[in-house]
């Protein structure tokens, strides 16, 4: 009887094992970046087009290959980094396991052209879908030039995955801004279906960071050195000021590598406590450097997580190195004790005294007099997140006259439960806020029960989404314009997303790195216009990663999340009544944009048999 174990063909081992190091277009640039890295190139450029599904061409000047390592290089576990065991304790450079170019080579076409420097003529390789086709001598310049075209071409399921041309090359550019910031001594060329969009010259550690984000962030950077036994600290923090909403500009990097840590995010966060607000992200661009056989930089496929032998004085040594600079560079706060106070009084009025205010009284006022001008007028409350004004003397009845949704049963159901049973309706009673959270209203059957913030984004997912559609959205004029500024990687996604912008009702030019404002939809008030704006960019970046959504969807569920009223605001009782009100004009009022519950409807038989028996 035949066993039912059997051998994998190499072919589909090399593609099974591509599905752990290349899972998108930036996983090759990062792969070919740091090989070139490696080969000692002191300049680099990388070109794509589509994003990466059609090709990624990396050339670099470093020492190349000859005949016989070039084909040996796409075999799998062959690297030059490694010859015995104990060399996984003293890793200093950056591909180690051998398996990048085989995995890269399986699942996409690539040729490679390399040439060492003390000979004529270089190498020229083709492979396709990881078969050799062609070996052959060519001429070329000293060092690599590597082309991936067609990435995932034999693997159609695959290639399905990948998300649109933008996210995609986000994504590349954001691996490109890890191997270019670690590596200030090398010059670097990002380009994009022929157009640069970056050109980084050799330069310190400072300059790259400002080629990269843009000239504001060099009054933003505080220095941080700290050199122990046990580790060297090195690189910047930003100011607490400049703290953001985002986790935008958070870099960490171990013996030149690029990592993600929480463990130490959280270090550099406690040393920022006090500084900061609790909603805010300090930025920071560290160098951590430590003693290779520490360290474990092999527990992770994409080699982003690490390990530390003595995680806890790392903890508490980097805790204390941002806790120094802030104070060193007068950042932190500080208590003046020897103030005189007297200094804090205007010289001209230090000995004057006190002057009794006069008081004007009108004796021809009567309260008690109609006065016709106010005789039939109503108060009315324009909502700070609502265009639309209410009566105070309205009934039940009149707010939810006329209301359709897309449930015709539940709203119909809905529509007699919110009716008061008196007609004379008191507010005071019927609707109020609880715990700054949920605004409770009373009901023919018992209450119903509405939470603000998803209840509030709902109502703004839908106005901002029909503003994109019918381009319908309305502004308001600014008398002095608004001025916000941003990091280059957030202006670059603020240009894509000018239409939408402007047809929900934004005005604004992007000059020198700073949005000025014009004009803001009637929606959101201008307050709170830098805090939205910066968290929307964030949200809309999140939401799309995931998403296959249209683009309006995902920016209109972006700014409702952003712009949405919070939980801990506390709320008038016109304002709770507003809400009320849009919520249930609304097509989806159970829902918010997020499938999340936004009301529930308690009754008083409910009440009675599970708390009252």
């Amino acid at each position: 009887m035949a066993g039912d174990i059997r051998r994998l063909d190499p072919h589909v081992a090399n593609q099974i094992a591509a599905g752990e190091v290349v899972q998108r277009p930036s996983s090759v640039v990062k792969e070919l970046l740091e090989n070139a890295i490696d080969a000692g190139a002191t300049k680099i450029d990388l070109h794509i087009e589509n994003a990466g599904k059609s090709l990624i061409q990396v050339q670099d000047n470093g020492k190349g290959m000859n005949p016989e390592d070039a084909a040996l290089c796409f075999e799998r576990h062959a690297t030059s980094k490694l010859k015995t065991s104990e060399d996984l304790f003293a890793i200093m450079t950056k591909g180690f396991r051998g398996e990048a170019l085989a995995s890269i080579a399986a699942v996409a076409q690539v040729s490679l052209k390399t040439k060492c420097e003390d000979v004529e003529l270089g190498t020229q390789l083709i492979i396709d879908g990881g078969a050799q086709k062609d070996l052959e001598d060519t001429i070329c310049k000293q060092g690599t030039l590597i082309s991936v075209k067609n990435l995932f071409y034999n693997i159609p399921a695959r290639r399905n995955f990948l998300k649109s041309d933008r996210i995609e090359l986000n994504h590349i550019i954001d691996e490109f801004h890890r191997v270019a910031l670690v590596h200030n001594d090398i010059e670097f060329s990002l380009f994009s279906n022929g157009k640069a969009l970056f050109q980084l010259k050799p330069s310190n550690k400072r300059q790259r960071i400002v080629q990269i984000f843009g000239n504001k962030m060099n009054d933003k950077l505080v220095p941080i050195e700290e050199q122990t036994p046990l580790l060297k600290l090195s690189g910047f923090v930003i100011k607490p000021e400049a703290a953001k909403k985002t986790r935008g500009s958070q870099y960490f990097f171990v013996n030149q590598r690029y990592i993600k840590s929480p463990y130490l995010n959280k270090a550099v966060s406690d040393a920022y406590q006090g500084l900061i607000k609790a909603d805010s992200y300090p930025g920071y661009f560290i160098d951590i450097e430590v003693d290779p056989k520490s360290v474990d930089v092999n527990i992770h496929p994409t080699k982003t997580e690490v390990k530390f032998e003595d995680d806890h004085s790392i903890y508490a040594i980097l805790r204390s190195a941002v806790k120094h600079s802030l104070g060193q560079f007068n950042v932190a706060p500080s208590l003046d004790f020897e103030t005189d106070q007297n200094l804090q009084t205007p010289y001209d009025y230090k000995n004057k005294s006190a002057v009794i205010p006069k008081v004007t009284v009108d004796k021809s006022f009567n309260p008690f007099e109609e006065d016709s001008k106010f005789k039939n007028s109503t108060p009315s409350y324009k909502s700070s997140f609502s265009t639309t004004s209410y009566k105070k003397e309205q009934s039940w009845e009149g707010l939810y006259a006329g209301v359709q949704t897309a449930s015709e049963e539940i709203n119909s159901d809905l529509g007699t439960q919110l009716l008061s049973t008196n007609e004379d309706y008191n507010q005071a009673v019927t609707c109020f806020q609880l715990d700054k959270k949920f605004i409770i209203s009373k009901n023919k059957s018992g209450m119903i029960v509405i939470h603000q913030q998803r209840a509030h984004q709902r109502v703004l997912y839908e106005r901002l989404l029909s503003c994109i559609t019918l381009d319908e959205g309305m502004s308001q004029a600014l008398i002095f314009p608004i001025l916000i500024d941003f990091e280059l990687p957030e202006l670059r996604l603020l240009e894509e997303l000018t239409p939408y912008l402007q047809q929900i009702g934004f005005d604004f030019t992007i000059e020198d790195q700073q949005l000025q404002l014009k004009s803001l939809p009637v929606l959101f008030r201008a307050e709170q216009l830098e805090d939205i704006l910066k968290t929307m960019l964030k949200a809309y970046k999140e939401e799309e990663s995931g998403s296959h959504f249209s683009q309006s969807d995902i920016l209109a569920k972006a700014l409702a999340k952003s712009g949405s009223i919070r939980t801990g605001d506390e709320l008038s009782r016109e304002e709770q009544l507003a809400l009320v009100n849009d919520l249930f004009s609304c097509k989806e009022p159970q829902l918010s944009p997020f499938n999340r519950l936004t009301f529930k409807n308690i009754n008083t038989q409910e009440l009675s048999t599970n708390y009252f028996q």
